[in-house]
């Protein structure tokens, strides 16, 4: 089975080994790129998951170690990225450094919208830095794309929803209490019909799997024996298990949950956070109700033990037509820098860096999701990917499970949409 897995073992390390900070900041104040004294440097930061103090610290830093030059974040949302950057990265106005889901770097990296960071791998972490994103960041033997933060989903509930009901062991248990505990008004887990990320791990637990490559030909796994049987779990759970709606999104998953609507919630461990957010947030979360005794365990295995789970997460990069290059490789290494990953790790974002992971916070949630990642894999290791995922076609395929249709037709009709656009 050729889908790429996620280096487990150097995923795992940087939830455990102990954190050597070498105090570098990164950056430098002698930017060489002609003309670039009083340059405006752009970062698109992918959604919110970057937390405020993160990013107030990159723009500070960088304005300091650069006078006369300014940093500006801007926010880009999730949906719709990989078109919206294919049409920036290739423009007269493209910005300097982007963030990338680590599924999605294959796309960039292999079309020449990054500008190569061999010169400064090193600096940016070097062997430090996590194995599997630096593989889904590096295209011909030449890194375009650094580790950003990981993350794998986990099993969130609170003990006020699930009661008296045991937390379940293997993944049969985990179908069968989220649809003894489902009512009208209250899903047993929250699944909305075009989360594929949540789908993926009852594929693989079943034997199926996303696409493989035989000689020069992919040749995608939905409507395998495995595929099915994971689907028709999915469409169980959707069915009777979920009150989301059949053609809804994973945005915002935290509101669900601290509405009471809900018993588990499977989403990115650095969900906690929204969830303990304030209830004067912009987004309120719930630390006075359900947030108050938040739990969480790794989605259980077929067999027991660990799920394989989505291995979540982002990559970071420098963009070719920057027209600062220098300046934008200087904020690239402050976001690289131990003190901005250690921020990140602070708010539940497994650092790029492996020596960083003392800085993650140590309870529930962490350890839920360090066993997650252990076993974490990652979608097929081919530039085509980001096609698949900008297309939806595992989004439409899965509102149409949640609203009925057969198994065994829409898993055949996936595989053959998938293969086109792998092989095209």
């Amino acid at each position: 089975m050729k889908i790429l897995r996620f280096a487990a073992a150097g995923f795992a390390a940087a939830l455990t080994l102990t954190a050597c900070s070498s105090g570098s900041a990164g950056g430098s104040t002698d930017a060489t790129d002609g003309g670039s004294e009083g340059a405006e440097i752009r970062v698109w930061l992918a959604g919110t998951d970057t937390p405020q103090d993160a990013r107030d610290y990159l723009k500070e830093t960088f304005e300091e170690q650069n006078p006369g030059s300014t940093l500006v974040v801007q926010e880009q949302s999730w949906t719709g990225l990989v078109d919206k950057l294919t049409t920036s990265l290739s423009g007269s106005d493209s910005p300097d450094v982007v963030e990338v889901g680590n599924t999605q770097s294959p796309t960039f990296t292999s079309a020449g919208f990054f500008a190569p960071l061999d010169d400064i791998a090193e600096d940016l972490g070097g062997d430090d830095l996590l194995p599997g994103f630096v593989e889904s960041g590096t295209w011909d033997g030449t890194l375009y794309a650094a580790p950003y933060y990981a993350g794998a989903r986990v099993v969130f509930y609170s003990e006020q929803m699930l009661g008296d009901a045991p937390v379940p062991t293997t993944l049969d248990e985990y179908v069968a209490t989220a649809k003894s505990v489902r009512t009208d008004t209250h899903s047993g887990v929250w699944f909305p019909g075009q989360d594929w990320y949540n789908m993926l791990p009852f594929v693989w637990e079943n034997g199926g799997f996303i696409a493989e490559q035989n000689g020069d030909e992919w040749e995608a796994g939905f409507s395998s024996e495995g595929g099915i049987a994971g689907l028709q779990q999915v469409q169980d759970l959707f069915q009777n298990a979920s009150n989301a709606p059949k053609d809804g999104d994973e945005t915002n998953l935290q509101v669900p949950f601290c509405e009471g609507a809900t018993t588990f919630l499977s989403a990115p461990s650095w969900i906690k956070w929204s969830i303990l957010a304030e209830a004067d947030a912009e987004v309120p979360g719930c630390p006075e109700t359900y947030g108050a005794d938040l739990r969480a365990f790794p989605l259980p295995g077929k067999d027991g033990g660990a799920a394989q789970v989505f291995a979540g997460g982002s990559n970071v990069a420098v963009a070719a037509k920057s027209a600062n290059p220098d300046l934008a490789k200087d904020a690239l290494a402050i976001m690289l820098s131990d003190e901005y990953q250690t921020i990140l790790a602070e708010n539940g974002l497994i650092p790029a860096k492996v020596s960083l992971a003392d800085a993650l916070p140590d309870d529930e949630v962490t350890a839920a999701a360090a066993a997650a990642a252990a076993n974490a894999q990652l979608t097929p290791a081919t530039p085509k990917w980001g096609d698949v995922e900008a297309q939806k076609v595992m989004q439409d395929a899965l509102v149409r499970l949640a609203q009925g249709e057969d198994v065994a037709a829409v898993a055949e009709e996936l595989d053959s949409t998938i293969e086109s656009i792998l092989n095209g």
